[in-house]
């Protein structure tokens, strides 16, 4: 297909790696190549250590990387934002989302705790969603040693992270807590059924096309993808949160889309319907744009999204007002 991209970013194009899923290893390479593009971030005032905390029962810790502003909190205690990588729940690390992580914890002030969860093919669902509820439940138990506000905690992701960050909302929902306050769902996987408008058009787009988005669901998936002799039943709504019936009692959320992604449906439909919930929602398509393009941060619609992503948390995560 022909497809408008924003001039800006249609330069770039010829030097974007090929990647497909069906080869696992040689497209956790080529997002090696894809990272390597990214520019140096400035990390100044800006402090970052490495924790290996307590994982799902029966399961191993989980490495997260957590970032802390130099300063001193305000009123003595931070917002939180527990951030998780994208990669179609196959690739990526804390090192991919090393950049954004820095931005937001200096951007927003708000200590950051990156998840390094587990990835399909060999670690199927649950473990990935699994692996981030833990991670936030640590983070509520250790609010005090890292002087956060418990009220003042979003979960945040991109792609595949954004996905699993919808289902560590609606976890907390049904499990009771550890609270959110909001949720940043960018360019979120959300959809296994792979039926929108824009996955059917949407097979040759750059980074992420329905080709890709086919094999991430059956490695992520497991015995629960497709309909054959392995199949185990009806999949999840915390592994694919857009076949969750009720939306209602979820924390309020921000979905970004791209113009040119075949996920740009999934997430309008989700928005949608957090909204007819009675959620509290913004959503906003950026045109001229492929799944992934705010990587090119040189251009002007990646400049824009990126600045609204720290104005956004920013606002989600002030200090409510205590009534005199």
């Amino acid at each position: 297909m022909a497809y408008g991209f924003d001039p800006e970013l249609a330069p770039f194009l010829q030097y974007l790696p090929g990647m497909t899923l069906e080869d696992i290893d040689a497209a956790r390479a080529a997002m090696g190549r894809l990272i390597a593009m990214a520019p140096e971030v400035d990390a100044s005032g800006v402090e970052m250590d490495e924790r290996s905390v307590p994982g799902p029962a029966g399961s191993g810790p989980v490495r997260v990387r957590v970032y802390r502003p130099t300063a001193t909190a305000p009123e003595g205690s931070w917002p939180a934002v527990l951030y998780i990588h994208g990669g179609g729940f196959v690739m990526g690390s804390v090192e991919a989302e090393h950049g954004g992580c820095v931005r937001i914890c200096a951007d927003v002030g708000a200590v950051v705790v990156s998840v390094d969860y587990r990835l399909a093919p060999e670690h199927p669902y649950p473990a990935g969603a699994e692996d981030c509820y833990s991670v936030l439940s640590w983070l509520h138990s250790e609010a005090g040693a890292l002087s956060l506000d418990t009220s003042r905690v979003a979960v945040a992701g991109s792609s595949a992270g954004g996905g699993l960050a919808a289902a560590v909302a609606l976890m907390a929902r049904d499990r009771g807590g550890p609270a959110l306050c909001f949720q940043y769902l960018g360019i979120p996987e959300l959809d296994d059924r792979l039926s929108s408008p824009s996955m059917t058009a949407f097979t040759d787009t750059p980074v992420w096309n329905r080709p890709n988005a086919e094999w991430s669901w059956q490695y992520y998936l497991g015995p629960l993808a497709g309909s054959g002799p392995q199949h185990r039943g009806e999949v999840p709504i915390y592994a694919a949160p857009a076949r969750a019936a009720d939306l209602s009692g979820l924390p309020p959320a921000y979905v970004s889309t791209m113009e040119y992604d075949p996920l740009r449906d999934e997430g309008i439909d989700y928005a949608t319907r957090l909204m007819r919930a009675g959620v509290s929602t913004e959503l906003h398509c950026f045109p001229g744009t492929w799944h992934g393009s705010s990587m090119i941060v040189t251009a002007g619609v990646s400049r824009r999204s990126a600045r609204e992503t720290a104005e956004v948390l920013a606002k989600a995560l002030k200090p409510v007002p205590v009534p005199e």
